[in-house]
């Protein structure tokens, strides 16, 4: 593919995702999480997912970052926090409550719209807030940590979890980590591959069950993998040997065939 073409596409695709927004055509996929200890499915990463109609399927890798651009990070963002919610919703009517986690954008921290938003989608919804986790990525920049520290306290206050996601792939790991009082640590795919990482990923877990946080890894994708997160004390596993990413129908399923619910 051309450099031009490159640009051309993605001309198009800027001024096709706020459409893509606004008619809900980005759909939420869900990935399970579960407990290291018991194997137990104990939550779920909402995920959000493209089909273009006429270019196929657009990567988040591609899109997210367009929609940091052009500003439909926040349209998106709202979509995705209310699918979670509803989806958190859903089970808890159920009888077989799941923990619903959700990313959320530097752009989107830095307005006082998103803590609204999560207070009304909360209320809306009637999810139990300590079953929210807002996922901050550990990669990005956030231009006044102590003011999003303070927004974020509120919703701590509501019981919603701030979760560092990524941890280990991008810069200043531990002072995102307490800058932002966060209570839940996710190990980034880099740290739960290789056996040549699990000092590092030993220290992570560590550090965090020292500060009361849980801990997750993701990208799990070997039984070999499963069990040393186990042998080192991770409270949560997430990754394509679990179950990879799948529509709410298609979990639903799932759930049937693995829980019986």
């Amino acid at each position: 593919m051309t450099s031009s073409t490159r640009e051309h596409i993605a001309a198009r695709l800027a001024v096709d995702l706020p459409v893509a927004v606004r008619d809900q055509a980005i759909v939420p996929f869900l990935q399970p999480q579960i407990s290291v200890s018991t194997r137990e499915v104990i939550g779920v990463e909402v995920l959000s997912r493209w089909t273009h109609p006429e270019l196929g399927v657009i990567p988040p890798a591609v899109f997210i970052p367009i929609a940091e651009e052009t500003g439909a990070i926040h349209g998106l963002g709202r979509l995705m926090l209310r699918a979670c919610c509803r989806v958190g919703a859903f089970w808890q009517q159920r009888s077989q409550p799941l923990d619903v986690a959700v990313n959320v954008a530097p752009s989107q921290l830095a307005t006082e719209t998103f803590y609204a938003e999560v207070r009304e989608e909360l209320a809306d919804s009637g999810i139990d807030p300590h079953r929210l986790t807002v996922e901050v990525t550990e990669a990005t920049v956030i231009d006044d940590p102590v003011v999003t520290a303070g927004r974020l306290d509120r919703l701590r206050d509501l019981g919603v979890v701030v979760s560092i996601d990524d941890f280990g792939a991008g810069h200043s790991s531990l002072r995102r980590v307490t800058d932002l009082r966060a209570t839940e640590l996710k190990l980034d795919r880099k740290l739960v591959a290789e056996a040549a990482t699990e000092k590092l990923a030993q220290a992570a877990i560590e550090f965090a069950h020292r500060r009361g946080m849980r801990t997750v890894g993701e990208g799990v994708e070997t039984k070999e993998q499963l069990a040393r997160l186990q042998r080192l004390g991770c409270d949560r596993a997430q990754g394509y040997l679990i179950a990879k990413p799948v529509s709410e129908t298609r979990f639903s399923g799932w759930m049937r065939e693995t829980v019986g619910v």
